[in-house]
């Protein structure tokens, strides 16, 4: 018989997955010279998945380990199984999945620690480290230059008009409707359309690459060789454009224009010595950029408020003034998008700006 397993500090809603968890690691920690008692959670995000700290026993090494619970039928690992094996083959430092079991959702893989590049970031900032916080963004930015350059993208999915337009529609329908009780009249709904269009259309208009879609801060780690990249899973194949605009228009910390422009001028110089399709002309590409980080804004206020209504995470309704922020600089900035700016701002709780560039 086994030993049990100490699940103490996790909580398990579902005694069936409990049970085959235990089962799985079990014989996982016999093999792989595991401590199960010293099971405790490592993280969680806005999904289903779970993640678990687990260490080696003194004999093996002594090494920690993450264990992944992606509960199917809502999660699926072999994305995350495929973009993982795509990152080490692009030299890339990412989590490397040691065992696996695909029907049950159930992956151990290897520990990146435990140094957030958000929490570095704010630390460096607060202690007003500007080189620390310029080298740990360069060294991002480079990685993504590896990414887009070095990995296969034939295999990923497209990032084509019918999921850039579902992502879209997240927005009227969580945060328009849900969040904010709003009903859009036929004219509004127009303009909301013919926003969309545009948007869409200039993603489409992108060379494409292997994008990450959630390239950011919260999902880099600080690690040697560095940086460490975690959240990979949803990767598709789409706008050069969008892993950038990720990076520099972050859910979680925010820049100055100038500081963005600067890592934006960096990184573009970077792809085109790589051989990378940017946009010949820099104003051109943070044009691309600042349309691409639009559409992935309205995205994220829809997933923000749909994180709080259906899937009782209300935090990440914090943030929405952030990026209420960001959608409307851009959408006041540009021909074409002065209307998109007039249906955000009474839901900003603001009255009409007008802003000139």
């Amino acid at each position: 018989m086994s030993t049990p397993i100490s699940t103490s500090p996790i909580t398990w809603h579902d005694e069936a997955r409990r049970a085959a968890f235990e089962r799985w690691l079990a014989d996982v920690a016999a093999r792989r010279g595991l401590a199960p008692q010293s099971l405790r959670s490592a993280s969680s995000d806005a999904s289903f998945r779970r993640y678990f700290r687990v260490d080696g026993s003194a004999g093996a090494g002594g090494a920690s380990f993450i264990v992944m619970d992606a509960p199917p039928p809502q999660e699926d690992v072999r994305p995350f199984i495929a973009v993982a094996k795509l990152l080490h083959d692009a030299g890339l430092h990412a989590p490397q999945v040691l065992e696996q079991d695909v029907a049950q959702g159930f992956l151990l893989l290897t520990d990146l620690g435990s140094r957030l590049y958000l929490n570095e970031l704010n630390e460096a900032r607060a202690r007003g480290d500007a080189k620390r916080v310029d080298a740990l963004m360069r060294s991002a930015l480079t990685a993504l230059v590896q990414w887009q350059s070095r990995a296969d993208s034939s295999g990923l999915p497209p990032y084509d008009d019918a999921l850039l337009k579902r992502e879209l529609a997240l927005f009227p329908d969580w945060c328009v409707t849900r969040e904010f009780g709003r009903a859009w009249n036929d004219a509004q709904q127009q303009q909301w359309n013919a926003a969309c269009d545009l948007l869409v259309r200039s993603a489409l208009a992108q060379p494409s690459v292997a994008v990450h879609r959630d390239f950011m801060p919260r999902n880099l780690m600080v690690t040697d060789p560095g940086p460490g990249i975690l959240d990979f899973q949803d990767a598709v194949r789409g706008p050069i454009s969008y892993d950038v605009a990720s990076m520099l228009r972050d859910a979680f910390i925010s820049w100055e224009e100038e500081q963005e422009i600067d890592w934006a001028v960096r990184y573009w110089e970077a792809a085109r010595q790589a051989g990378l399709p940017v946009a010949a002309d820099f104003g051109e590409f943070w044009r691309q950029l600042e349309w691409m980080g639009l559409q992935r804004h309205l995205k994220v206020l829809g997933i923000f408020c749909r994180l709080k209504h259906r899937d009782g995470k209300p935090k990440y309704s914090e943030d929405l003034p952030r990026f209420f922020a960001y959608a409307h600089k851009v959408a006041t900035r540009y021909n074409g998008l002065g209307a998109l700016a007039r249906l955000l701002e009474p839901l900003m709780g603001t009255d009409r700006i007008e802003a000139f560039y």
